[in-house]
């Protein structure tokens, strides 16, 4: 069986639904990000990925937007 690799959430396209693996950033930005909802495992549906443009997401019941320097650190399946 074939694993999937993680790859950044800014890579991911409009209307996909993705899995979070971990962040790859520092304790700041990984508690920022946890107090938002993103912690492992949680499901990530990216709403909007244009460049230049929002990067918007939406968690649980909660859209958010991310800058993109910040998607490129979030690792998913």
């Amino acid at each position: 069986m074939e694993q999937k690799q993680p790859r950044p959430l800014s890579t991911v396209r409009a209307g996909e639904t993705v899995k979070l693996a971990r962040i790859n950033a520092g304790h700041s930005l990984n508690s920022r990000l946890a107090s938002m909802g993103l912690l492992p495992n949680v499901e990530i549906t990216v709403i909007s990925n244009t460049h230049p443009g929002p990067f918007v997401i939406s968690v649980k019941d909660s859209k958010m937007m991310l800058g993109r320097g910040m998607a490129q650190k979030i690792m998913v399946l």
